[in-house]
């Protein structure tokens, strides 16, 4: 498997991370309440943490296959 597909699969499945947490923290998590030691506050920051890290990948994704294309890296 080419680390390009790699890189994709795993920026996908951040961005799925990212997106369902703060999904959660908005609609479930109630305001004010601390659950395992963390705040609808520190749910948040984390998953705004996935989603930065999944666009970040997506972008080195994108900048690989074009070294592909080139064929600057096999």
């Amino acid at each position: 498997m080419k680390l390009s597909k790699i890189l994709h699969v795993i920026s996908v499945v951040m961005g799925l991370i990212g997106v369902s947490m703060s999904a959660f923290a908005v609609l479930i998590w109630p305001a004010g309440v601390v659950w395992f030691g963390m705040t609808r506050e520190v749910m948040l920051l984390c998953s705004i943490t996935s989603l930065l890290a999944a666009i970040w990948l997506q972008i080195a994704t994108i900048h690989h296959m074009m070294l592909e294309r080139k064929g600057e890296i096999v």
